[in-house]
């Protein structure tokens, strides 16, 4: 048997684990499996508003799933991908509520500066865990799950505080952005298609930076051996520093494109999970750049089509977030788990 053949057999055997525990599970709650499944779909992909709010969604997955690929490259556990989608978000609205759409700028400048903000926000808040770890031997998924509380303490000061509403203080957000200072949406839509551009873009570039670049191989051999990689001259706190730069550079963007391309605002928990999630996506990937968009679209159908499960089945939208975990945790368990090739004595 080819190890081609050997290795397509493996993933079909982990896919059908996966999908057989994953419905099995789904039947536990009581359920029905198949119905949930296609409720799900549908909300995700059954129309072209349904279309629309998974590429809003598809859009912070595919770039903090980006972030994290420079990240594990270094063998790093960015678990602050949120804190660092926050901050994104807050100097985003820092900056665009403080531009006059009407001060002679030219078009599109201020979105530039705000989404440029938004990932200088980021990249500082990342860049603060990565010299916690490589100056003060705090482990990064410490100093990362920390951070991204201080991230969310942040943002709701801001909201019920320094930036809350004229006359109120509501949990609903800051004032609207004017709406000159949004991502361009076409034909009225709701959300921008520029944030899936960006996405795709910085997408394409981090596997160019990964594959084809000394960078990315000096990150491999950070990896393998930082002694060996010291010895060598390549200076692993730099490249520590630089993937951490890098990853919340892209999460910051992210948020950013919350703000300016989504909700126009600064909302309380902006960052919705997405971090966490593409983390989920990386791990379902395994790590490979090319199944990402695949793994950061099948969670973004989840995500969106279990609004549904409520309104069609009356069930809990919270069932999607077992069906993720089920199906990432039941993957890797099958990957270990190999099937005995042909002629192969048990």
């Amino acid at each position: 048997m080819t190890g081609r053949v050997a290795f397509l057999l493996r993933v079909g055997y982990a896919l059908a684990a996966a999908f057989g525990v994953t419905l099995a599970i789904v039947v536990a709650t009581g359920a029905p499996p198949f119905a949930t499944l296609a409720v799900m779909a549908q909300g995700g992909l059954g129309s072209e508003a349904a279309i629309l709010r998974t590429l809003a969604a598809f859009t912070p997955l595919l770039l903090c799933g980006a972030a994290l690929c420079v990240t594990f490259a270094a063998n790093l556990w960015n678990i602050g991908v949120e804190g660092q989608i926050t901050l994104g978000a807050i100097f985003a609205q820092g900056v665009l509520r403080a531009a006059d759409p009407a001060g002679g700028l030219p078009q599109g400048l201020d979105m530039a500066l705000g989404l440029g903000a938004a990932a200088l926000g980021g990249m500082l808040w990342s860049l603060l865990a990565g010299v916690l770890r490589t100056h003060g031997r705090v482990h990064e998924i410490f100093s990362g799950l920390g951070l991204n509380f201080v991230a969310m303490g942040i943002s709701l000061w801001l909201i019920l505080g320094p930036w809350k509403r004229p006359g109120m203080a509501s949990m609903s957000g800051t004032e609207p952005l004017d709406a000159a200072l949004w991502l361009p949406a076409l034909g009225g839509r709701p959300m921008s298609l520029v944030g899936p551009l960006l996405a795709v873009v910085a997408f394409a570039t981090v596997a160019w930076l990964l594959t084809r670049t000394f960078f990315g191989l000096t990150l491999a051999a950070v990896r393998q051996n930082a002694l060996a990689a010291t010895r060598l001259g390549l200076r692993p706190r730099m490249r520590i520093l630089a993937a951490m730069g890098i990853c919340g550079a892209l999460a910051g963007l992210a948020g950013g494109i919350l703000v300016a391309g989504l909700y126009h605002r600064l909302i309380p928990s902006i960052s919705g999970n997405y971090g966490y999630t593409a983390i989920l996506a990386v791990l379902l990937a395994s790590g490979s750049l090319w199944a990402l968009p695949a793994a950061c679209l099948f969670f973004a159908v989840l995500t969106v089509g279990s609004v549904q499960l409520p309104l069609s089945l009356s069930l809990d939208s919270s069932l999607a977030g077992v069906i993720q975990g089920v199906f990432v945790l039941t993957l890797f368990a099958a990957r270990r788990l190999r099937p005995a090739s042909p002629g192969r004595e048990r």
